[in-house]
């Protein structure tokens, strides 16, 4: 499966999480913030928490960082949001015809360059950190 918005819907309320540190947001202000509904934002903090990356307190509106930004990659988050862990980056089709030399062959060629460039992707991820792109988040802000 194909990276889905729930990745950059995750940095963007991790970011959010630590810029709006001084209080608890709420889904309804994150969901305004990403500019989509409260639920959406529920269920991607529900997969947040499982992961370890925030805390949530039962019957308490807000969330909180469970570990300062630079503990926490862009591996970390994608991992968080992947709804199967046997997700992939790339998908290939199934069932080519066995009868045609590429249709024969084009899973295996395929599978091994998709495996390298999944990993090369999940490599660079985890070299970046949240704090690096809040600091950028902050960066533009200011120029704005």
């Amino acid at each position: 499966m194909a990276i889905s918005s729930r990745f950059s819907v995750a940095v963007h309320i991790l970011s959010l999480l630590d810029i709006e540190k001084e209080g608890r947001i709420t889904s309804d202000f994150i969901a305004g913030s990403v500019n989509t509904n409260p639920v959406v934002i529920r269920r991607i903090m529900s997969m947040l928490s499982r992961a370890g990356l925030v805390t949530t307190s039962a019957g308490v509106a807000g969330a909180k960082l469970a570990r300062p930004l630079e503990q926490i990659t862009l591996l970390d988050v994608y991992r968080a949001v992947q709804v199967d862990i046997s997700d992939e980056l790339f998908s290939i089709h199934s069932n080519p015809n066995p009868d045609c030399q590429v249709g024969r062959n084009i899973q295996d060629t395929l599978e091994t360059a998709f495996t390298r460039a999944q990993n090369a992707m999940e490599q660079e991820l985890s070299s970046i950190t949240m704090n690096q792109v809040v600091s950028d988040l902050v960066r533009r802000a200011a120029a704005n």
